[in-house]
């Protein structure tokens, strides 16, 4: 019986919902810096040079599929030296680590690279000058983070003290207020970080600082580029790991410009699609610790649920770079 014109004969497709359009605001600049680069480079230099395994002692930077990427060429993660053997290469992460580190691999005889960032090593000469000047020397940071480990670790136990918000600052006590200096971690949020040190100069009127500010170029520009794309957006995703510093104040400081629906994503795989069903106008950006294909993976994941438009509207410049340790650099010289 031939079928009803009204009747389905289920050979027919049914056409597909239209995505709902959703505009990406892409922040710039965003994603690796300069020391983050250098980092990375280290190691893979040296799997190349000295051959697996490399140890490297914490993350070399703070993101999973950095580090998974790099486990994969032969690198090994261990948190303390005494996790090495003999005659094996060790690396120092980007964050940078007490004098206590080398000077037990200078006692066990251990070939290390130090991968420490620049502006980390600049921040510990800071505080060495001003523990030779006869200072007591206030960092400004958050208490567990190995930069701040690495940096307490540059003086002797009692010469350094912790602030970490404008409540500590505010009853921090000082022996000789008139003998005092301020450091302060890299990957501070500026915002909050202007505040302590108002604190601190209010008490402490003869208080030294440094000539130019702690926090790196890196964290400055990402929060700056992030309050660009916050202001106008429903939502925010900071593509980062929960242990990157960095990453984390990106979300405060879109959350303090009034966007609530600003989330820490690692992978596309982690995205709540729940939170983004109301959203037309979407930032994103990167962490420092946190590779551009994160971005791109996340990007690639809501093309599947939404008809999307890029933005990429203009921000800082960044032409930094620094330079590897000469050791891994005179073999790339000769050929």
């Amino acid at each position: 019986m031939p079928a009803s014109p009204h009747t389905a004969t289920g050979n027919a497709e049914s056409p597909q919902p239209a995505l709902r359009p959703l505009t990406i605001v892409l922040a710039n600049p965003r994603g690796f810096c300069a020391g983050v680069e250098r980092a990375i480079e280290i190691v893979e230099r040296a799997l190349e040079k000295y051959g697996a395994p490399v140890y490297v002692r914490h993350e070399i930077v703070h993101n999973r599929f950095v580090v998974e990427s790099l486990e994969a060429k032969g690198a090994i993660f261990v948190e303390e030296l005494s996790e090495v053997p003999e005659n094996v290469p060790v690396i120092f992460s980007a964050h940078g680590v007490p004098k206590s580190v080398p000077a037990e691999a200078v006692r066990r005889d251990l070939f290390y690279l130090d991968a420490t960032c620049p502006l980390v090593s600049k921040v510990h000469r800071e505080a060495e000058r001003h523990y030779r000047l006869g200072n007591k020397v206030i960092l400004i940071g958050h208490d567990g983070h190995p930069e701040v480990i690495g940096t307490m670790g540059q003086l002797p136990e009692d010469a350094m003290v912790l602030v970490q918000n404008v409540e500590e600052a505010e009853n921090i006590a000082i022996e000789d207020p008139d003998r005092v200096a301020f450091i302060t971690q890299t990957t501070l949020s500026v915002d909050d970080t202007v505040e302590i040190i108002a604190a601190l100069k209010r008490r402490f009127p003869n208080i030294m600082g440094p000539k130019k500010e702690d926090i790196c170029y890196a964290t400055t520009n990402r929060q700056e580029a992030v309050k660009a794309v916050a202001a106008g957006a429903d939502a925010v995703i900071v593509v980062g790991a929960p242990n990157s510093s960095n990453s984390q104040r990106l979300v405060e400081v879109a959350r303090n410009l009034g966007c609530s629906k600003a989330m820490l994503v690692q992978r596309a795989a982690d995205l709540d699609w729940a939170v983004l069903e109301d959203v037309r106008r979407l930032g994103i950006t990167a962490g420092a610790s946190a590779p551009e294909i994160l971005v791109e993976e996340i990007i690639a994941a809501l093309q599947n649920h939404f008809d999307i438009t890029i933005e990429r509207p203009d921000g800082a410049t960044e032409n930094v770079f620094f330079k590897l340790p000469k050791i891994l650099t005179r073999e790339a010289e000769a050929s």
